[in-house]
C-alpha cells in the first residue's frame, strides 16, 4: 500500500470511509457490481440517522476550542459538532474520555472505539448543533493533517484486508489451554493430595492458567484507551505529579525508592486490590448485574473444585496467591510497555501520534507472544483497540511504515530490556522529585 494516496471527500471516517466500503466489498468479500451503491448507502445511513434537512450552524475551530471544559463539552466528529456536555455522564465509557477530547477532533478515537458506527450514531443524532465551517480544514491546525489522512487511509485498508475480524478458532484455542490447566490442577491434586509441593505447583498452573485468562478477557473489550491510556493516566498521577510535589515540599513517601515500591507492593498489588476492587465499584456503579454474576463465577468455580482439599481458608489463601502471582506477571507485561514512554499532561494530538508517543513494543517470538498475550504489539494494540490480538504482528508493519514517513519512533524492544526501563524510569523520575524538594526554593 501507498499512504501517499488521498481518501476522497472530506476522509469522513463513518459517512465516507465505512459507507464505501460497505458498498465496495459485499459480505463475501468479492467487490459490488457498480460503485453506484455508494449514493444510496449515503442516503440510507442519513436517513437512519435522521439528520436534519435544514441547513446546520457553523463554526470555527477557535469557536469549538472554547467549549472543552468538564462543565461544557463540545467535540467534532467527520467535522459534523457535538455538544457532549449532559450526555457525559451517561456515557458507556464514562466521562473521562469525553473530557479528554473536548474541543478537539475525535473523529479518529471515535472510530477506534466503536466497531459499528452505524448504532452510534443513533445516540449521536440527538447531540448535534451544527458542523465545521466549509473554509475550516478537517482537523485543528496545529496537526499534521496529512498524517491524519494517511493514518486514517492506513484504517480503510487494513478494514479491506479484514484485520478487524476475530479468527474463533484462535480465541477456542487460548480458552481450551485456560480449561486443560485448572482441570489438571485439580487432577493432581485429587490424585496426589493438598501436601505443599503439590500445593505449589498447582499454584503455578493455576497463575498461568488466570493470567492467560486474563489475556483473553483484555480482548473482550478494551475500553481504557482514550486519548491516553489508563495506565498512563495512572502513571501520569504517579510520576510526573513528582515534579510538583517536590516543588512544594510534599514528601507523602520516600519517592527515591519507588522502584523499590513497585517490584513488591505495587505491582503485587496491582490485580487483587486496584484493577479488581475497581472493576467491581465500576460494575456496580453501572448496574452491570450480569458482569457482576459471571465474575462471580471464578470463585464458585474455586470453592467447587479445590475447597474439599484446602476447605474456606485454605481456598481463599489459594486465590489470593494466585491472584498475587498474577500481578506481578501482568503488572510488569502491562508497564514495560508504558511506565517507560512520554508521560506529560493532555496535549492536543492527533490519535495516531499520541499513541505511538505513549507506548512501545517488545520483539516478536513465540515465547514473548505468548508470556505476554501478544500485549507485546501495544502500539497496535492503542491505535486499534477493537482488532483482535492474533493480527497485531500483520498490522505492525505499516504501523512502523507510517511512523518512518512522519519522524515518527516506533520503538521495539527486547523484553528483558523492557522490564529493565521500567525500573530505570522510575529512578529517574523519582530524581527529578528529589532535585526539586531539596534544591527548589519554596513557593
Amino acid at each position: 500500500m501507498t499512504f501517499e494516496e488521498k481518501p476522497e471527500g472530506n476522509g469522513s471516517l463513518v459517512d465516507e470511509n465505512q459507507l464505501d466500503l460497505s458498498a465496495k466489498h459485499q459480505a463475501n468479500g468479492k467487490p459490488a457490481a457498480s460503485g453506484r451503491a455508494k449514493l444510496p448507502a449515503r442516503q440510507e445511513a442519513n436517513a437512519k440517522c435522521g439528520l436534519p434537512s435544514k441547513s446546520l450552524s457553523t463554526y470555527t475551530w477557535q469557536e469549538i476550542q472554547r467549549h472543552n471544559q468538564k462543565t461544557d463539552k463540545w467535540l467534532v466528529i467527520n467535522r459534523k459538532v457535538y455538544d457532549v456536555t449532559g450526555w457525559a455522564d451517561r456515557h458507556p465509557g464514562g466521562r473521562r474520555v469525553l473530557n479528554h477530547c473536548a474541543g478537539e477532533d475525535a473523529t479518529d478515537v471515535f472510530r477506534a472505539m466503536h466497531p459499528d458506527p452505524d448504532i452510534v450514531r443513533l445516540y449521536l443524532k440527538p447531540l448535534l448543533i451544527g458542523e465545521l465551517a466549509p473554509e475550516e480544514p478537517n482537523q485543528e491546525r496545529n496537526k499534521n493533517s496529512q498524517l491524519v489522512e494517511d493514518f486514517q487511509e492506513l484504517r480503510r485498508t487494513l478494514e479491506t484486508m479484514n484485520m478487524f475480524n476475530a479468527n474463533l478458532g484462535f480465541f477456542f484455542l487460548h480458552l481450551a489451554q485456560v480449561l486443560i490447566l485448572e482441570a489438571l490442577a485439580w487432577v493432581i491434586v485429587w490424585h496426589f493430595g493438598s501436601g505443599w509441593l503439590i500445593t505449589i505447583f498447582i499454584y503455578f498452573l493455576l497463575t498461568v492458567a488466570q493470567a492467560q485468562d486474563s489475556f483473553l478477557q483484555h480482548d473482550m473489550g478494551h475500553l481504557s484507551v482514550f486519548k491516553k491510556s489508563k495506565w498512563n493516566r495512572l502513571m501520569q498521577n504517579f510520576v510526573i505529579g513528582h515534579l510538583k510535589y517536590g516543588k512544594n515540599k510534599i514528601k507523602y513517601i520516600d519517592y527515591e525508592k519507588q522502584h523499590l515500591y513497585f517490584c513488591t507492593v505495587g505491582a503485587a498489588l496491582l490485580m487483587p486490590v486496584y484493577l479488581n476492587l475497581d472493576s467491581i465499584r465500576a460494575m456496580y456503579r453501572r448496574g452491570y448485574w450480569e458482569d457482576i454474576a459471571w465474575v462471580s463465577t471464578f470463585y464458585i468455580r474455586y470453592f467447587i473444585t479445590f475447597g474439599p482439599f484446602y476447605g474456606i481458608f485454605g481456598t481463599l489463601v489459594l486465590i489470593y496467591l494466585v491472584k498475587l502471582l498474577e500481578s506481578l506477571w501482568v503488572a510488569y507485561v502491562t508497564q514495560m510497555s508504558h511506565i517507560p514512554m512520554k508521560m506529560s499532561t493532555e496535549e492536543n494530538q492527533d490519535w495516531f501520534s499520541s499513541q505511538v508517543l505513549a507506548t512501545c513494543n517488545v520483539e516478536q517470538s513465540f515465547f514473548n507472544d505468548w508470556f505476554t498475550g501478544h500485549l507485546n504489539f501495544q502500539i497496535e494494540h492503542h491505535l486499534f483497540p477493537t482488532m483482535p490480538r492474533h493480527n497485531y504482528h500483520k498490522v505492525a508493519p505499516l504501523v512502523k511504515s507510517l511512523c518512518a514517513k512522519h519522524g515518527l519512533p516506533y520503538v521495539n524492544k527486547p523484553i528483558l530490556k523492557a522490564f529493565g526501563d521500567i525500573i530505570r524510569a522510575l529512578k529517574k523520575s523519582a530524581a527529578l522529585w528529589m532535585d526539586a524538594y531539596y534544591s527548589h526554593p519554596e513557593t
